[in-house]
């Protein structure tokens, strides 16, 4: 069975017009008078624009590579034995009494989360910009942590820049203030920085002049090699953006490329970001000059490159006691990378928390720091939550939901603007909104006034994180464990004998097998 399906996606907006060679992913038949379904055909007529999901800056797209192993082969054990973290008494041994709540960070010094998962960065992106208010809010009356993602301040139209250094962002400054507004001291505001963020000086900005507590040094992402992109429909937009520094594609100063943008023959340009350079020693002085610059929280996000580059995001991260390290696998979900690269590159979650679980086991023994960790990577459901955390016990502190959380964003944006359509007059809109929308009266009750002030976009976040939480609750309280903390890697069994073998969870044939002799004994 194939596990990849190229040339043809609902993501690339293509398909093939007979069925597909299974290797190429190419009709069997390529009839010569085909107008081009494929990407093969569409790349014919739009070149590299044929690269990426669509409509690109306004989908968020997961891979669809069906890889050997994901968290569907395990399952969670239940039993009606006992319980750990509440007396084994049935009138309190309840899945509402399951403590979900989690913290990350050095002792002393803890970020504490109402719930084990939050969202990750939010970038330069349209999408990001649009959707960021309902986000920021979601989070904070959640909870929990948001990622300001990479070249915020360098994409900002608004931006003073001198020296090469930023000097004021509208943007980044609307963003830190729309979360600590809402911000009641559970969660925090991480502001995130690439190659090209470090060069404009960002974090400094965002720690002197905004008051953000808490940064992320960002080595890449589960599904993109290199680094981040967009699109840009303007040649004025184009050019401005050259003139920051970043790179450009095709160069907007070229007058060849101006006349074709002109005629329409080029319709958009790309902005990109330079590939990281990471070696020990400047990430342990980048670490120190944030620290002293004003941090108190510094983390590190990585991607699922190779397990050597995986061995040294754990080694660095432990040596200069790092708050947070975030590992992100591939088959999660962007609108901005290239699809066939977010299919076809990198280790896969399952695969990358297995190699992150024995690496840290191997630094534990040896008496090393280790830092709180959270894993990344098409997680979507309490399930996988549950799952994700077990698998990297007992160092995975809380799980980074990325698509997931802006699918429900969207989502409840969407259809708030439906009723808003449909309801001109505050009453009949705010009854339609309590029918449409669950915990609408909860909200109402705990903020009062200023319950207006809250979006149905942060609402639709509140909402899927409480199921999560519902779900993680009962699922925890099946395994009789009603703290967080007590859920362990024997919580899970392997329904495959590949998936025991890479993750070391015994194959459910061979689960519990020396207490089953005993019992039968």
């Amino acid at each position: 069975m194939s596990l990849s399906k190229p040339n043809a996606s609902a993501a690339t907006r293509t398909r093939n017009r007979v069925s597909a060679a299974p290797i190429s992913g190419m009709c069997v038949a390529c009839l010569d008078s085909c107008l081009g379904l494929c990407e093969v055909g569409q790349s014919a007529l739009r070149g590299r624009e044929a690269m990426y999901p669509q409509p690109f800056g306004k989908v968020s797209v997961g891979a669809e590579k069906d890889y050997p192993v994901d968290y569907s082969h395990f399952n969670i054990h239940g039993s009606c034995v006992g319980a750990y973290g509440v007396d084994a008494d049935s009138d309190k041994a309840t899945f509402q009494a399951v403590d979900a709540t989690t913290k990350v960070g050095l002792k002393g010094k803890e970020i504490k989360l109402r719930v084990p998962f939050f969202t990750g960065a939010l970038g330069s992106t349209e999408i990001a910009r649009v959707y960021w208010e309902g986000a920021a809010i979601g989070a904070a009356i959640c909870g929990t942590i948001i990622i300001c993602g990479e070249n915020v301040c360098g994409m900002d139209p608004d931006a003073e820049i001198k020296n090469g250094r930023v000097i004021k962002s509208p943007e980044l400054d609307r963003r830190v203030r729309t979360f600590q507004d809402w911000y009641d001291g559970y969660g925090l505001l991480l502001v995130q920085a690439n190659v090209e963020d470090s060069r404009l000086g960002v974090l400094e900005y965002a720690i002197e002049k905004l008051g953000v507590q808490g940064v992320e040094i960002k080595w890449g992402q589960g599904a993109k090699d290199i680094g981040g992109e967009v699109k840009l429909p303007s040649l004025e937009r184009a050019r401005q953006l050259k003139s920051r520094g970043y790179p450009v594609f095709p160069d907007p100063d070229d007058p060849v490329v101006q006349e074709s943008f002109h005629i329409g023959e080029i319709e958009e340009f790309e902005r990109h970001s330079r590939l990281g350079m990471v070696d020990e020693e400047s990430f342990h002085r980048e670490v120190e000059r944030l620290r002293s610059a004003g941090a108190k929280y510094v983390t590190l996000k990585t991607g699922a490159y190779r397990p050597a580059d995986l061995a040294r995001a754990v080694k660095f991260s432990s040596d200069t006691k790092i708050d947070l390290l975030t590992v992100d696998g591939a088959g999660g979900g962007t609108g901005m990378s290239p699809w066939r690269m977010m299919n076809e590159w990198g280790i896969p979650t399952v695969y990358l928390e297995c190699l992150l679980y024995d690496y840290l086991s191997r630094l534990e023994k040896k008496g090393a720091y280790i830092p709180s960790c959270a894993i990344a990577g098409g997680i979507a459901l309490e399930d996988q939550v549950f799952k994700a955390i077990a698998l990297g016990a007992p160092f995975i502190k809380a799980v980074c939901l990325g698509r997931s959380t802006l699918t429900a964003v969207t989502v409840a944006k969407a259809n708030a603007e439906k009723l808003r359509k449909e309801h001109e007059n505050a009453e009949p809109y705010e009854r339609a909104l309590m029918q449409t929308f669950v915990n609408v009266a909860q909200l109402k009750a705990k903020y009062g006034k200023d319950f207006a002030r809250i979006p149905p976009a942060a609402i639709g976040m509140y909402n899927y994180y409480e199921r999560l939480t519902t779900g993680l609750q009962q699922l925890m309280a099946g395994a009789r464990k009603f703290r967080l903390d007590l859920v362990k890697r024997d919580d899970l069994t392997a329904l495959t004998r590949e998936a025991a073998e890479i993750s070391g969870i015994p194959y459910v044939m061979d689960a519990d097998k020396e207490e089953v002799d005993k019992i039968l004994a």
